[in-house]
């Protein structure tokens, strides 16, 4: 998990998900992540998994109005919780979600990283 949360914090240093959230939600989800050598930081994930991590590595809560949720519709106590239900309404099976999937791989590549 180490390697995630450097995967992670990179992501939020340069900046790369701002305003592609919920095509970082489906790469942490449904695409292998991997370093430059070939080191598997991910295989896909659950949810579970992806709500678990957001919630250690302390994701900006801010980042669901990128999906048109309030953060305060959500659960505010219980942060995995949180997590899972916003990425069960981020309708990652979407067009959309896959072409900001897309667009973020690309960035992420430039950072030297492998997906897919």
């Amino acid at each position: 998990m180490d390697r995630l949360r450097e995967f992670l914090d990179t992501v939020r240093k340069q900046g790369v998900a701002t305003g592609r959230f919920r095509g970082l939600l489906h790469l942490l989800i449904g695409q292998r992540i991997a370093l430059a050598d070939g080191t598997v930081i991910s295989s896909g994930m659950t949810w579970r998994e992806a709500a678990a991590a957001l919630k250690k590595y302390r994701w900006d809560k801010e980042s669901v109005r990128e999906l048109g949720l309030d953060p305060s519709e959500l659960p505010p106590r219980d942060r995995e919780k949180y997590w899972y239900l916003t990425i069960s309404r981020a309708d990652l099976g979407s067009a959309v979600a896959a072409a900001e999937s897309a667009a973020l791989a690309d960035l992420i590549r430039e950072l030297g990283y492998q997906i897919g």
